[in-house]
């Protein structure tokens, strides 16, 4: 990548952003087609309240390329909060260019300079084998765990 690629904390500014990212992030990985006034509530729930999640913004040039959520989940295990990466997308035309490394590397560090920050987490598809290689080749290994749920908007 020749332009520098920049990583802030999302405001309620970008929330359009956010909300076609998020949007474009279901049809693309998942099939779906999200409830446009759901998903914008959640998004702006997001922005609003630091306890929901804290958003993150790639921009090239200032204009927005990609994003990553944070969510949080505590371990009486470990006395400490996993950071769960989510909501992560790339902008058609910069991917394969260090848009979700810059974004993970902030993540990252920003975690680790958190004393009650444990590790980072996400959940990818498992036909995802591309984001998958993506992830293994930024330190993470796939975990023994599967996801279960009892998910109540479906």
């Amino acid at each position: 990548m020749t332009d520098s690629i920049t990583i802030r904390r999302a405001t309620i500014d970008d929330l359009e952003t956010v909300v076609r990212y998020n949007a474009a992030l279901a049809d693309e990985t998942e099939d779906k087609s999200l409830d446009r006034s759901v998903l914008t509530s959640g998004v702006r729930r997001g922005l609003e309240d630091d306890s929901v999640c804290a958003y993150y913004i790639a921009e090239v040039n200032g204009e927005p390329v990609g994003q990553t959520a944070i969510t949080f989940e505590w371990s009486d295990w470990r006395n400490g909060l996993f950071w769960w990466i989510q909501s992560v997308y790339v902008d058609k035309r910069f991917r394969r260019k260090g848009v979700f490394r810059a974004l993970y590397a902030h993540v990252q560090a920003e975690a680790k300079a958190q004393p009650d920050v444990c590790g980072l987490r996400l959940y990818v598809i498992r036909e995802n084998t591309r984001a998958i290689d993506t992830y293994r080749n930024l330190g993470m290994t796939v975990s023994d765990y599967l996801l279960c749920e009892d998910d109540w908007a479906e």
